[in-house]
C-alpha cells in the first residue's frame, strides 16, 4: 500500500555509512531474500516519500539515489542523522537504518502521523523494553541544533541527547497495541544473524 498522499513535508534518509566491521562486508549490498538491505530499505522508505535520500559514501551509493555525506566523518549514527537535518528542508525527517529491513511501511507511517499530531516533540521515537530505537525514528529539522552541539562536544550517543529535547516515545505497549513487534527492530549486524535471517553473507557486486 502506498501511503505516501498524506505524508506532506517528509523527508527519509537511510543511514549506510557506518563500517560495517562485524558483518565483514558492507552491510548495505549483502543479500536478503534476493535483493540487496539497500534495496530493501529503499522500497520501504519509497512508501512513505518520493523525498529519499541516503547517508553514505557518494562513490558507493550515489547510483540508487541522492547521497548525503556526513560533516562529522567516523563520529557514528549521530554524525549521519546530523548530515541529514542540515540537508534538508522538510521539518520532518524519517530516520531508517539500512541494516532494520523487518520494520513494516505501517509502522513508519504510524511514526509520522505521531509527529504530525504532536508539534511539539523534536523527535519521535519508539522505545522497548530493551532500550530506544533511534534509528528507527522521526526528527524535527531542527533536531540538528542539538546533534551539533553534542558532536563538537564529542559526545555521539544519541540517546543522551533526548533529555535535553522534547521527545514522545512511542512505547512497546503502544506499539503492541497497533500490531508491531518489537521484533520489527531487529538489525543484522554479523554474518551469522544475516544467514539465521534467510541470508547471504556474500555481497552483491557493486559496480
Amino acid at each position: 500500500m502506498d501511503i505516501r498522499s498524506n505524508k506532506s513535508d517528509c523527508a527519509a534518509f537511510i543511514l549506510a555509512g557506518g563500517k560495517s566491521t562485524r558483518m565483514g562486508t558492507d552491510k548495505a549490498f549483502v543479500m536478503l531474500n534476493g535483493r540487496m538491505l539497500m534495496e530493501h530499505a529503499l522500497d520501504l522508505v519509497s512508501t512513505i516519500t518520493a523525498n529519499v535520500r541516503i547517508v553514505g559514501a557518494a562513490s558507493k551509493f550515489q547510483r540508487f539515489a541522492p547521497v548525503v555525506e556526513d560533516i562529522f566523518c567516523g563520529c557514528g549514527p549521530l554524525a549521519g542523522i546530523h548530515a541529514a537535518l542540515r540537508s534538508s528542508v522538510s521539518d520532518l525527517n524519517l530516520i531508517l537504518a539500512v541494516d532494520v529491513p523487518f520494520v513494516p511501511a505501517d509502522l513508519l507511517g504510524y511514526l509520522l502521523a505521531q509527529a504530525q499530531n504532536h508539534n511539539d516533540a523534536i523527535a519521535i521515537v519508539p522505545r522497548t523494553s530493551q532500550n530506544w530505537e533511534p534509528l528507527c525514528a522521526v526528527y524535527r529539522r531542527e533536531f540538528v541544533h542539538a546533534a551539533d552541539s553534542a558532536l563538537r562536544a564529542g559526545n555521539y550517543k544519541i540517546g543522551a541527547l533526548f533529555s535535553k529535547i522534547k521527545v514522545l516515545a512511542v512505547e512497546e505497549g503502544e506499539l503492541a497495541a497497533r500490531g508491531f513487534s518489537p521484533r520489527a527492530f531487529r538489525n543484522l549486524n554479523t554474518s551469522e544473524e544475516l544467514i539465521a535471517a534467510g541470508g547471504s553473507s556474500t555481497a552483491a557486486a557493486t559496480n
